[in-house]
């Protein structure tokens, strides 16, 4: 089985090249795809920039469409991986569904969300996130319920970085965003997939190895 996993950063990337290969069995092949942003799915299913500009849901429809005819005759997977934000989840999924719906031939394309935002996951395993910084402020640390909309990012930042999230927004998103992939660099390593509290953690792993396995009963069944 292959999988095409499409992210909203490079900080998601830099996690999910480590964590994947903890959820999968080395006979299936993947490849992330890393955007610049989440963005919103365009009105029509025409996306409103360029592919150069690389907004994850603005170019979405195009991207499954894309992989619709690529993968027709293929056994692989679309991973859409997201942060949840502020969004209704179920609203979002039933978007997302839509632009799915709208392709011809239709890809096998599974959603995933983050919540409230991926640095839920490293919260959701902190014996893997004290190795990795093992000065964190455990006193915000415990005060953390799994995938809540708590500002999670921020939390995190306010346990491991000198100042907490208020001096890091000072330098900036670009600065933010470098943090984060030195989070993922420096956590996801540590990080045991079968034993996460984060919920949608979870759902992901378990989902995942559900798709693959299915296919590779199916194969060995022909």
């Amino acid at each position: 089985m292959h999988f095409e996993f499409l992210i909203e950063d490079q900080s998601g990337k830099k996690a999910l090249e480590i964590i994947i290969p903890k959820m999968l069995d080395k006979k299936h092949t993947f490849r992330i795809h890393p955007y610049k942003g989440v963005g919103r799915i365009p009105e029509n299913l025409k996306p409103k920039s360029g592919a150069d500009k690389r907004i994850l849901l603005d170019q979405l429809p195009r991207l499954l469409k894309g992989f619709g005819k690529a993968f027709s005759n293929y056994q692989a997977a679309i991973i859409v991986v997201c942060d949840l934000d502020n969004n209704d989840r179920h609203e979002f999924q039933s978007d997302l569904t839509k632009v799915l719906d709208s392709c011809n031939p239709r890809p096998n394309a599974h959603f995933y969300f983050a919540i409230e935002e991926l640095e839920a996951w490293y919260l959701g395993d902190m014996p893997a996130l004290l190795r990795a910084y093992p000065e964190a402020k455990t006193a915000i640390l415990t005060g953390y319920e799994n995938d809540s909309i708590c500002g999670t990012w921020e939390l995190l930042a306010d346990a491991i970085c000198s100042g907490g999230h208020a001096a890091l927004s000072k330098k900036g998103w670009q600065a933010v965003g470098k943090e984060k992939s030195v989070w993922a660099a420096t956590i996801s390593p540590h990080m045991n997939v079968d034993d996460n509290a984060s919920p949608s953690f979870q759902f992901l792993r378990s989902r995942l190895r559900s798709v693959a396995t299915q296919v590779t009963l199916k194969q060995e069944s022909e």
